[in-house]
C-alpha cells in the first residue's frame, strides 16, 4: 500500500477521535453546561448533521481544487472547530465549534477515499479506502479512549485542545506525504447530481444510514449504559471503549479484504450479524462479561459495512464520483444524527439507557432488506444484459447467414 495512505489515515484518526470522544465525556460536559445528558447529546447529533450539510457543499468546491489542497484546507477547518470546542464558554458555543469541525469530515472521507482508491490497483480499491478508514477505527482503540481518559482526569477542554493539535499534525502528514495529485475534470453540478438518478447509488446511500447509524443508538449514550446499567465504574469505560475499537478496527479490515472479492455477501453478513447484535445488547447488559463481548461485535459488524458500502458508490458513480462519495459519508452521520436523536427521545421518555438499541437493531434490518432488495435488481440488470447480447449475437449470425445465401444462389 502507498505511503500515502498513512498520511489519510492521520487525518481520519483525527476525526474520529473528535467524533467518538464525546460518547466517553458526555456525563463531564453534562455536568459542566448544567444540561441533561439527552441534551448533551446534541454534541453528537449536531456533529451528525454538520456532516450531512458540509459535505456535498464542500465536496463540490473540492471538485475545483486539487484534491490535495483541498484535504489540507479541510483539516484547517477540523482544526479551527475543536479549538473553538476547547475554549467554549457555555454550551452553544461547544455545539458551535463542533458543527465548526463536523463541515469538514464528510469532503475529507469523500474526496480521501477516492484518493486512496487511484493510489491502488482496481482489485485493491476497497483495500486501500479501509486502509484510510483505518485511521477511524485506530482513533477508537488508541485516541477515544486516551481523550475519555484525558478529559476525566484534566477535563474535557484539554482533550479537545489535543484533538485541535492531532488536525495541525494531520495537516502536515498531508502535505508531506500525499504526492502532487493532477487537477480533478472539472465535471459540472448538473453532472455529479446525475449520479443520483442510478437507484444502486441511492440504495446504497440508504443502507449507509440505517446500517451503521444503528450503531450510535449504542455509542452515543456508551457511558450511561456501561456505568449505570453494566455495573461498570467510571474508571473501566477506558478500556471497554478500547474494546469497542478493536472491534471497529477488525471489522474495517475484514470488510475492506472481503469487498473486494465478494462485496453483496459480505455487506449481507455484517448487516445480518449487527441486527441480532444490537437486539441482543439490551440482554447481555445486564452481565458484565456479556457486555464486554457484544461491545467488539457490534463495533465489528457496524464497521464491516463501511468499505463495501464506500466501494459501492464509487463504482456506481464512477463518471463522476466526488459528490456522491462525499454524499455518502454524509449518510453515515445523517444516520447516526437519526440514531442519536431517537435515543436522545427514548431515554428523555424514562426509559432504560439500552432501550434505544432496538431501534437499531430495527434500522440494522431495515438496512439488510434495501440490501437484498438492491443484489436482485442487481442480479435482474445482469440477466437483462446476457439476455440482450446473447440476442444481439443471434441477430448477427442470422445477418451474417442471410447474407451468405444470395452469395451461395449465385454461386449456383
Amino acid at each position: 500500500m502507498p505511503l500515502a495512505l498513512l498520511a489519510l489515515a492521520i487525518g481520519a484518526f483525527g476525526i474520529g477521535t473528535t467524533e467518538f470522544v464525546t460518547s466517553g465525556l458526555l456525563p463531564e460536559v453534562a455536568e459542566e453546561f448544567h444540561v441533561s445528558v439527552p441534551t448533551a447529546g446534541w454534541l453528537t447529533t449536531g456533529y451528525a448533521l454538520g456532516v450531512v450539510l458540509g459535505a456535498p457543499i464542500l465536496a463540490i468546491v473540492g471538485s475545483r481544487v486539487s484534491r490535495k489542497k483541498m484535504l489540507i484546507s479541510l483539516m484547517g477547518l477540523f482544526t479551527a472547530g475543536n479549538a473553538l470546542s476547547a475554549v467554549a464558554p457555555v454550551f452553544g458555543v461547544m455545539l458551535a465549534g463542533r458543527i465548526v469541525a463536523s463541515l469538514a469530515h464528510g469532503a475529507f472521507f469523500g474526496i480521501g477515499a477516492i484518493v486512496a482508491a487511484g493510489l491502488v490497483a482496481p482489485q485493491k480499491k476497497a483495500g486501500a479506502i479501509s486502509m484510510m478508514f483505518s485511521g477511524l477505527t485506530v482513533s477508537n482503540i488508541v485516541g477515544v479512549p486516551f481523550g475519555t481518559l484525558l478529559g476525566q482526569s484534566a477535563g474535557w477542554r484539554v482533550t479537545f485542545a489535543v484533538i485541535a493539535g492531532l488536525g495541525l499534525l494531520a495537516m502536515l502528514g498531508i502535505a508531506t506525504l500525499v504526492p502532487r495529485l493532477p487537477h480533478p475534470e472539472r465535471t459540472p453540478v448538473s453532472g455529479e447530481l446525475a449520479a443520483f438518478r442510478n437507484p444502486q447509488v441511492l440504495l446504497a446511500m440508504a443502507m449507509t444510514i440505517l446500517g451503521f447509524g444503528g450503531v450510535f443508538t449504542l455509542s452515543t449514550y456508551m457511558a450511561p449504559v456501561l456505568t449505570d446499567v453494566a455495573g461498570f465504574a467510571p474508571s473501566s469505560v477506558t478500556w471497554l471503549l478500547v474494546l469497542f475499537g478493536v472491534g471497529m478496527f477488525g471489522g474495517n479490515l475484514i470488510g475492506g479484504r472481503f469487498a473486494d472479492r465478494a462485496l453483496m455477501p459480505m455487506l449481507l453478513t455484517a448487516l445480518g450479524g449487527l441486527t441480532v447484535a444490537l437486539a441482543l445488547l439490551p440482554l447481555a447488559a445486564e452481565n458484565k462479561v456479556a457486555t464486554a463481548i457484544a461491545l467488539p461485535l457490534i463495533g465489528g459488524f457496524g464497521f464491516a459495512t463501511v468499505p463495501p458500502l464506500q466501494k459501492r458508490v464509487l463504482d456506481q458513480a464512477a463518471s463522476a464520483p466526488t459528490l456522491a462519495s462525499a454524499g455518502n459519508i454524509g449518510a453515515f452521520n445523517l444516520g447516526n444524527a437519526i440514531a442519536a436523536w431517537l435515543g436522545g427521545l427514548v431515554i428523555s421518555a424514562g426509559f432504560a439507557y439500552t432501550t434505544p438499541t432496538y431501534a437499531g437493531a430495527a434500522m440494522a434490518a431495515g438496512a439488510l432488506a434495501l440490501a437484498l432488495v438492491s443484489a436482485g435488481l442487481e442480479r435482474r440488470t445482469d440477466a437483462r444484459r446476457a439476455g440482450h447480447g446473447g440476442l444481439v449475437a443471434a441477430r448477427s449470425a442470422g445477418t451474417a447467414a442471410s447474407d451468405d445465401r444470395p452469395a451461395v444462389a449465385a454461386g449456383h
